[in-house]
């Protein structure tokens, strides 16, 4: 049987800084056809696409700098 105390210092000592860095490569690499799309070619439908389609990827970049603030150091 797992000692409940012995688990939760277990999971204490994990790393956690990779989390935000891994979300943020996550995102970017969802949204990068959109950016590129964007770049070339800057219009309000194109923005909003993207915005409506990748609304996971558009939070995490929001709350990038809270999590890298939480996780992050």
């Amino acid at each position: 049987m797992i000692n409940p105390s012995r688990l939760s210092v277990s999971m204490q000592r994990l790393p956690t800084r990779w989390i935000p860095l891994l979300l943020l490569a996550l995102a970017i690499g969802d949204l990068r056809t959109e950016f590129i799309l964007l770049i070339d070619h800057f219009t309000v439908t194109g923005f909003s696409y993207a915005v409506y389609h990748h609304q996971l990827a558009i939070a995490v970049l929001l709350s990038s700098v809270s999590l890298w603030r939480r996780y992050g150091g």
